[in-house]
C-alpha cells in the first residue's frame, strides 16, 4: 500500500546551519558516548543528582534567582532555608518540571502548557496559559530590546512552530536550538518564557539522546549569560537563528565535555567532607596540589575560552582556589592570558 505523503509544515523558521555548527554536532555525538559511560559508572547516580541541582541553579539564576547550590540541595531535601519565598517557589517549580521531563511529549502543545504551569505555579496569574497582553523584553537599564508579536497571534505562531517540529527532517540538535530561539522571539507567556524555553530544548534533545536530559546545559548558559542574550539579539537582527544555533551547540558541547572533571570534583568533595568533616579553605592542600593545576591546564587546552566559574565547576575547587592556581601557573610561565578577561582566551605553554 502506498504511503501517504508526509505533511510539510506551512512555516519554516529561517535558520542557517554553519560549518562550525556541523563540526560541533559531530563533536557532541562523540561526547555523548563518553558522557554515557560516566552516567553508567559508579558515580553515575551522584552525577545525575549534582547535575539536576546545577540545572536548577543555572536556569533560575539567569532570571535573577540568587539561591546557591547548597541552598537548592537543602530545599530539595525538605529543609528550611532562609531565603525569599518567591525564589524558593521558583526552585520548587523548576524541580517539578525537570523531574517530570521524561513524561513530556516533545511535540505536544498541551504538554508544553503543562510544563509552564509546573514551572510557574504560584508565581504568575495564568500558569499554563498563553499571554493575553502585549509584552516587550527590556534590558537592565529599562530599554526595550524586543517587542514580541501581538498576543492574538500567539496560538497560531505556536501551532506553526510545533507543526514544523513534528514534520521537518532537520537534525534534532538543530531543531532544538531553532525552537529555543523562536520560542523566546514569540514570548508566548507573560512570564516564565526563558525557563520554559530552556526546559523544552532539553525535552527535545532528550527525545534524540536520553543522556542529554541530565546534561546541565542551563548552568553553562548561565556562565555565559551575556553571550546568551547577545546571540538572541543577533539572531533577531539577522532574522535568522544561525548565531543562536552556534551559541547553543557550543554550550551543549561544554556541558558534556566538562563532566568527566565535574564527576571527579564531586567525588573529591564528598571524600573531603567524610574524612575531614570540614570544608577545605581555598588554599588547602588539595587546592595547592599539582593535580589541581594539571586539571586546569587540561581543561584550558580543550576549551581556551573557559571561564573561571566553569573551571571551578569542572575541578571541584572554589573560585578562589582556581584563581590561586591560575596565578601560580601564570607566574611559572605555563599559562598565558591572551586579550581581556571578557572576550580573551587562555594559552597553555608546554
Amino acid at each position: 500500500m502506498k504511503k501517504p505523503a508526509r505533511l510539510l509544515p506551512s512555516y519554516k523558521p529561517p535558520c542557517t546551519v554553519s560549518g562550525k555548527a556541523m563540526d560541533m554536532m559531530a563533536e557532541i555525538a562523540a561526547a555523548i558516548e563518553r558522557y554515557r559511560i560516566l552516567l553508567e559508572g559508579p558515580d553515575g547516580l551522584r552525577l545525575r543528582k549534582a547535575n539536576h541541582v546545577r540545572t536548577l541553579r543555572g536556569t533560575t539564576a539567569i532570571e535573577g534567582n540568587t539561591l546557591t547550590e547548597d541552598q537548592i540541595t537543602a530545599i530539595l531535601a525538605g529543609k528550611r532555608v532562609a531565603a525569599p519565598a518567591r525564589e524558593i517557589a521558583e526552585i520548587q517549580g523548576a524541580h517539578a518540571a525537570y523531574t517530570a521531563i521524561e513524561t513530556f511529549d516533545p511535540f505536544s502543545l498541551p504538554d508544553l502548557l503543562k510544563a509552564h504551569a509546573m514551572m510557574t505555579d504560584g508565581l504568575v496569574a495564568r500558569p499554563g496559559q498563553w499571554r493575553n497582553v502585549n509584552v516587550g523584553v527590556v534590558d537592565s537599564l529599562g530599554n526595550v530590546v524586543h517587542m514580541a508579536p501581538p498576543f492574538p497571534n500567539v496560538p497560531r505562531l505556536m501551532a506553526d512552530l510545533f507543526a514544523w517540529l513534528r514534520n521537518d527532517d532537520a537534525p534534532m540538535l538543530v531543531k532544538s536550538c531553532v525552537f529555543h530561539y523562536e520560542f523566546e522571539f514569540i514570548h508566548p507567556f507573560p512570564d516564565g518564557n526563558g525557563r520554559t524555553g530552556r526546559l523544552w530544548q532539553t525535552v527535545l534533545m532528550g527525545s534524540w539522546r536520553k543522556e542529554l536530559l541530565s546534561a546541565p546545559v542551563e548552568k553553562i548558559v548561565w556562565s555565559h549569560q551575556q553571550e546568551y542574550y547577545h546571540a538572541l539579539r543577533e539572531s533577531t537582527a539577522r532574522a535568522d537563528s544561525g548565531p543562536f544555533i552556534d551559541f547553543m551547540l557550543d554550550k551543549i558541547l561544554r556541558a558534556l565535555t566538562a563532566k568527566g572533571e565535574a564527576a571527579v570534583g564531586t567525588a573529591e568533595k564528598t571524600t573531603k567532607k567524610t574524612t575531614k568533616k570540614t570544608t577545605p579553605s581555598p588554599l588547602s592542600a588539595t587546592t595547592r596540589s599539582p593535580k589541581s593545576a594539571e586539571k586546569i591546564l587540561a581543561i584550558v587546552r580543550a576549551m581556551p575560552d573557559v571561564t573561571v566559574r566553569e573551571l571551578a565547576e569542572a575541578t571541584g575547587l572554589s573560585v578562589d582556589g582556581v584563581n590561586w592556581n591560575i596565578r601560580k601557573l601564570k607566574s611559572s610561565g605555563r599559562l598565558l592570558r591572551i586579550g581581556p578577561d571578557k572576550g580573551g582566551h587562555w594559552q597553555v605553554v608546554d
